[in-house]
């Protein structure tokens, strides 16, 4: 079927190189956002909206219950470009409705907060604004790449990113936690540029079945937010067993190593309309996973080293003085989520790609028990770092669990 440079070439074929350039831009511009935030923010703020965002993660994950993941999979395997268009309007409807609920719920779970920090519910205010803003800015992202309009969706994904970190740096530079929040709730709205006029007529004329939709949707949406909710967890249970400071270490701690994973997420992320399409072809997959690991095994490795070597000279270049004593976190996070590129990135999204979201919900729910146990154990006796070592276990554990359930898969195929 090709080697590694076929595998490339085929990638360029598709423009997927606009994909991931877009969604590369997108990570860069968070992570100089939080870093921004990191610097300008006192560390309470900081550690009370890495509260918050914690559990807007979560509730972002299940977006209009799925609605996104349902029209980007199988949006993907129809091939007229009329019925893509039938299934966008129906899942956007039925989406929304769903959405509405989840922001008014999420705005609800502030009361949980409410005695015991001060201004909660302003934050939950803003971000559940965002968080039905983030849903226009999904939808219109999962049509234009269904559409093959990947030029289009790179387009939109740099304008909502650009724009929202210099946003970000302004007001939150001259209004400190009001001005962050004005532009965290604003930023996605950008998306409705966008937005097309949705015909809502015929929306029952697809040959997939609302059960079978929802069904994916419902899994997706709950995978997705069972993992978001493994770092979001780690966040609230470090706030639970120590304190705000703890937070803001084991938050700058984690800030670097867990965006390294957005080169092997988003590769996948440009390559998944075609893994769907493929979802039952053998030899593409087993195609798939060895130009995947020819590319990423040796990028981990060089990367480990150079972070585990200078780990001292990054953290007080980028984080300041105040963070120092942080790196054996640093270090050990960093080795995990390397890792995590390796099974748990690779082996998550081809289950989601194949329609096997059933088991990779299970597994993501596992995790959250894990960590819950070892954070337990590890988080009184040493901190920070124990809360690192608790997820890094976890990661590889349930990156093990995932790929065994797409190795099961994978045989059955004739």
């Amino acid at each position: 079927m090709g080697n590694l440079s076929d595998f490339l070439r085929n990638f360029f074929k598709n423009k997927g190189h606009f994909v991931f350039g877009s969604l590369l831009i997108a990570k860069i511009c968070g992570f100089l956002s939080s870093l921004m935030i990191i610097r300008l923010l006192p560390e309470k703020d900081f550690g009370l909206v890495s509260i918050v965002a914690s559990f807007f993660a979560v509730f972002l994950a299940f977006s209009g219950f799925g609605s996104q993941q349902i029209l980007l999979r199988y949006g993907s395997i129809i091939k007229t470009m009329e019925e893509k268009k039938i299934l966008s309007s129906y899942v956007f409807k039925q989406g929304f409705f769903y959405q509405v609920i989840l922001s008014s719920v999420f705005l609800l779970s502030s009361i949980f907060y409410l005695d015991k920090f001060d201004h909660i519910l302003c934050l939950f205010l803003g971000f559940s604004v965002r968080l039905l803003g983030y849903f226009f800015y999904n939808h219109i992202q999962s049509q234009l790449r269904v559409e093959g309009k990947n030029r289009e969706f790179a387009r939109l994904n740099n304008v909502v990113n650009i724009s929202g970190l210099i946003l970000t740096l302004l007001l939150t530079y001259y209004l400190g936690l009001t001005g962050y929040l004005i532009a965290m709730a604003t930023m996605p709205f950008v998306s409705l540029f966008w937005f097309k006029n949705i015909d809502f007529k015929n929306q029952n004329s697809f040959k997939f079945s609302k059960k079978e939709l929802w069904s994916y949707g419902f899994f997706a949406a709950g995978t997705a937010v069972l993992g978001d909710a493994l770092f979001s967890l780690d966040i609230l249970l470090t706030g639970f067993l120590l304190n705000e400071s703890a937070v803001a270490d084991y938050k700058t701690a984690i800030l670097i190593p867990s965006n390294l994973t957005f080169i092997a997420i988003t590769f996948m992320q440009s390559d998944f309309p075609d893994l769907a399409k493929n979802h039952s072809n053998k030899a593409y997959l087993k195609y798939y996973i060895s130009n995947y690991y020819k590319l990423f095994i040796p990028f981990c490795a060089i990367l480990f080293l150079v972070f585990f070597l200078s780990n001292d000279f990054i953290v007080k270049l980028l984080f300041g003085e105040k963070y120092v004593g942080i790196e054996s976190s640093f270090s050990i996070l960093t080795a995990a989520f390397l890792m995590n590129m390796l099974f748990r990135n690779l082996y998550g999204n081809l289950l989601s790609a194949v329609g096997k979201m059933a088991y990779n919900t299970i597994v993501s729910a596992s995790a959250l028990l894990i960590l819950t146990v070892l954070s337990f154990i590890f988080v009184p006796k040493w901190g920070t770092l124990g809360m690192a070592i608790a997820q890094s276990v976890t990661l590889f554990t349930t990156g093990l669990l995932l790929m065994c359930g797409f190795l099961s898969y994978y045989r059955k195929l004739s």
